[in-house]
């Protein structure tokens, strides 16, 4: 996994714990998980692309 998506994968998580805690911020969830769906479907692309070669 390279270094950008450990990094997307880590602001999604920081994200979804601030928009967890603090429900003002609720819109932050959403926005986490979007971005957790995005890094996970670049993921499983590269695995599959390196997978098939």
């Amino acid at each position: 996994m390279n270094l950008a998506l450990i990094i997307i994968i880590v602001v999604a998580i920081v994200l979804a714990i601030v928009g967890g805690l603090n429900t003002a911020l609720n819109w932050l969830l959403w926005v986490a998980l979007i971005v957790a769906v995005i890094a996970l479907i670049a993921f499983l692309l590269r695995v599959v692309r390196g997978g098939s070669r």
